[in-house]
């Protein structure tokens, strides 16, 4: 889902993207003259692979997403929640696709593995 930079106004405008069975919806509001405010919640389900014994299990999301997307280079290192969309054009499908990249990137335990105790041998 492409949203032009410039129909976003100073009121909020509402969106919902989905993918697989995760979705991002949220509000986009213009914060500035080169800056927009993303607030969002991502929910659904992600299939992931536990990092301890490798079975591949589902987890319930609800993460709270909150950014601050631009349309011009910024030269303000302060602000690390800052997406640079250079063509004019916010690409929801992609920051709904580098947050599913993010989650799948941290490490992750099965339920069975979750507090588990248990010495795991690797052999080489």
């Amino acid at each position: 889902m492409k949203i032009q930079f410039e129909k976003v106004g100073n009121t909020a405008k509402p969106f919902r993207c989905t993918l697989g069975k995760l979705a991002l919806s949220g509000t986009l509001k213009k914060s500035a003259h080169h800056r927009v405010s993303l607030a969002s919640m991502l929910e659904g389900e992600i299939s992931l692979a536990c990092d301890r014994c490798g079975k591949h299990y589902i987890k319930q999301v609800k993460n709270p997403l909150v950014l601050t997307l631009s349309d011009e280079m910024c030269k303000d290192k302060e602000d690390l929640d800052i997406i640079e969309f250079l063509d004019g054009v916010i690409d929801l499908t992609y920051i709904l696709e580098s947050e599913i990249d993010l989650q799948k990137s941290i490490y992750h335990y099965c339920p069975e593995c979750d507090g588990s105790e248990e010495i795991l041998e690797i052999e080489f």
